[in-house]
């Protein structure tokens, strides 16, 4: 294969999960179920925060913010996977392949540091709760929001930015079910340096950074919980914090998995099985969680079911 300009390319070919034509239609029900399973639960809590007034507050305004990135960021890949299986089709276009990086970059950054924004909302409610509404006033949440999608957007572009520099071969094959960033650079015909190095910085950044502070609030947390003295104060402090917790190790848990696979080999099998779980699987758990651990979740969805004009809807 003779190495072409990017300038001359039309597609890639996405491979997929699996080549194996009796497969498709187990992976296509199966991934067509989470999909609709994740935007259903998600949007159930987009539903039962917006429509109930007990739930506006910081914690809930970030969660539904959440809601709605898994939202996005589920469909930034599935409903193409499902329609190169329904179509039995390959190709995504040049273009379509860069928006694809973009905006799947796009909304796990945005995943990562509403991580870290809901960790902070929890230090400030438990370490300092006379000044909560003070501090977690609706102009910071607001602006808190307002910054992660700028910073995540500016990152993104340069991400996308730097693809666009780099040239492929007319044939280019990518062993994954989406453009995965990563795995489009490794297979570029042109020098990818620059590339790899912007990657590991932007990984530093987006992901270190709101990590550190998530460790940063829970070590806090955890330090004013040790002082309380009576054991069902423990209780309850901890257990806002249960569901925040069970959502942040499923998502660095799956995010370590990835990073790890991509660094081994692009044609690595167990590279796609972390991606599944990191765009698929954490999003669509994610409303599980939050709606089996959360009281003031269940109590919003039963306030949510029992709205008139719902009822009017399912009956």
């Amino acid at each position: 294969m003779e190495p072409g300009n990017n300038t001359r390319i039309s597609e890639f070919l996405l491979l997929g999960l699996s080549e194996e034509e009796e497969l498709q239609p187990l992976i296509f029900g199966l991934f067509l179920s989470m999909y609709l399973i994740t935007v259903f639960g998600n949007l159930l809590i987009i539903l039962a925060i917006s429509s109930d007034s007990h739930l506006h507050t910081p914690m809930y305004f970030f969660l539904s913010n959440l809601s709605f990135v898994d939202i996005c960021f589920t469909s930034t890949t599935i409903p193409k996977m499902l329609w190169d299986i329904q179509n039995k089709s390959k190709g995504i276009t040049y273009g379509g392949c860069i928006s694809q990086i973009y905006f799947y970059i796009l909304f796990a950054g945005l995943d990562d540091i509403l991580l870290s924004v809901m960790a902070y909302d929890r230090y400030v409610a438990i370490c300092h709760p006379l000044h909560y509404t003070v501090i977690m006033s609706p102009r910071l949440c607001g602006l808190l929001v307002l910054i992660s999608w700028v910073l995540n957007a500016l990152i993104s572009l340069l991400h996308s930015l730097m693809v666009l520099r780099l040239s492929f071969y007319p044939l280019v094959q990518i062993p994954h079910f989406f453009c995965e960033l990563s795995q489009v650079v490794q297979l570029a015909s042109s020098d990818i340096f620059l590339n790899n190095i912007v990657m590991y910085f932007a990984t530093v950044l987006v992901g270190g950074g709101p990590f550190a502070g998530i460790l940063y609030s829970y070590s806090k947390i955890v330090s004013c919980i040790c002082k309380i003295t009576s054991a069902q104060g423990k209780y309850k402090a901890f257990s806002t914090c249960v569901s925040h917790l069970s959502v942040v190790f499923l998502f660095y848990f799956t995010a370590l998995g990835v990073f790890l696979s991509s660094g081994t080999t692009y044609t690595s099998h167990s590279s796609t099985v972390a991606s599944v779980m990191y765009t698929v699987v954490t999003p669509m758990l994610n409303p599980f969680i939050y709606s089996l651990r959360n009281r003031d979740i269940k109590e919003g969805l039963k306030r949510l079911y029992w709205m008139p004009s719902i009822k009017d809807q399912l009956y």
